[in-house]
């Protein structure tokens, strides 16, 4: 078989079981498993995948622009969002992170929901601008204009200050042993702190984005308490259940 006929398969095989495998890889082609290997890194190195150990696993379906993010899983975006409501109430500090689906949690508040609300999100301290009680922090920092959230180390220093009892945390790619990952470095230091500085941490994931990786870490799967999801009955989301962490 051709190497172009490999990489093809390869790629279907990602679309179609979400992973691979180099061992089961090395039968289905009759090659070797250095051969799968260099394969591998191939489709690495142009992009069309991730490596891990043993295999590989596709990148987030996750666009990069929040305009483009906005758009997408609209209907999934809320149902998850007003799952989440059940975690807030009244007192509370709680961390958002620059996420399409924390916007669309933070459009759902209650009038009368009186909590503070530390972000790094543009949308989100514009929305939170016009509530009447809830408590905006905003963390300052330099704006990217794609992301529409601040970022670098003045961010990162307000964040450290803080104590928080729960970080929304919208997500770009999860997987079991990957952890929670995103696509720019920046981004997932902010990330990492936001979780670090809340005592518990909810992730809001819709199932295209389990089993995905991307090159940066943020936080390992474990320092999740919570996944809410659109869809928590997939045999995706097993896995995350397994060890010990609540889907709902």
């Amino acid at each position: 078989m051709l190497k172009e006929e490999r990489l093809d398969y390869i790629l279907r095989k990602l679309q179609t079981d979400h992973k691979v495998l180099q061992t089961e890889l090395s039968n289905d082609l009759q090659v070797s498993e250095d051969t799968v290997r260099r394969d591998l890194e191939s489709l690495a190195q142009t992009g069309q995948l991730i490596k891990v150990r043993g295999g590989a696993i596709p990148h987030s379906p996750n666009p990069y622009s929040f305009k483009d993010r906005i758009k997408h899983h609209q209907d999934d975006k809320r149902n998850m969002a007003e799952k989440a409501l059940q975690f807030l109430h009244n007192g509370q500090t709680i961390i958002l992170d620059g996420g399409t689906s924390t916007l669309t949690l933070v459009k759902l508040f209650p009038p009368n929901l009186h909590i503070k609300v530390i972000t790094n999100s543009v949308p989100i301290v514009s929305q939170l601008i016009e509530h009447p009680v809830i408590e905006v922090v905003f963390t300052g920092g330099l704006i990217g204009k794609d992301s529409q959230t601040a970022g670098g180390l003045d961010t990162i220093r307000m964040l450290e200050k803080v104590r928080a009892d729960i970080c929304f945390l919208g997500i770009c790619s999860l997987h079991p042993t990957a952890g929670v990952t995103g696509l720019e470095l920046g981004e997932a230091d902010v990330k990492s702190v936001m979780v670090a500085s809340a005592y518990k941490t909810i992730a809001l994931s819709t199932t295209d984005k389990m089993g995905t990786a991307e090159p940066f870490k943020v936080c390992n799967i474990t320092d999740l308490d919570t996944i809410v999801t659109d869809n928590p009955d997939l045999p995706s989301v097993k896995p995350y259940i397994n060890l010990g962490i609540q889907v709902i």
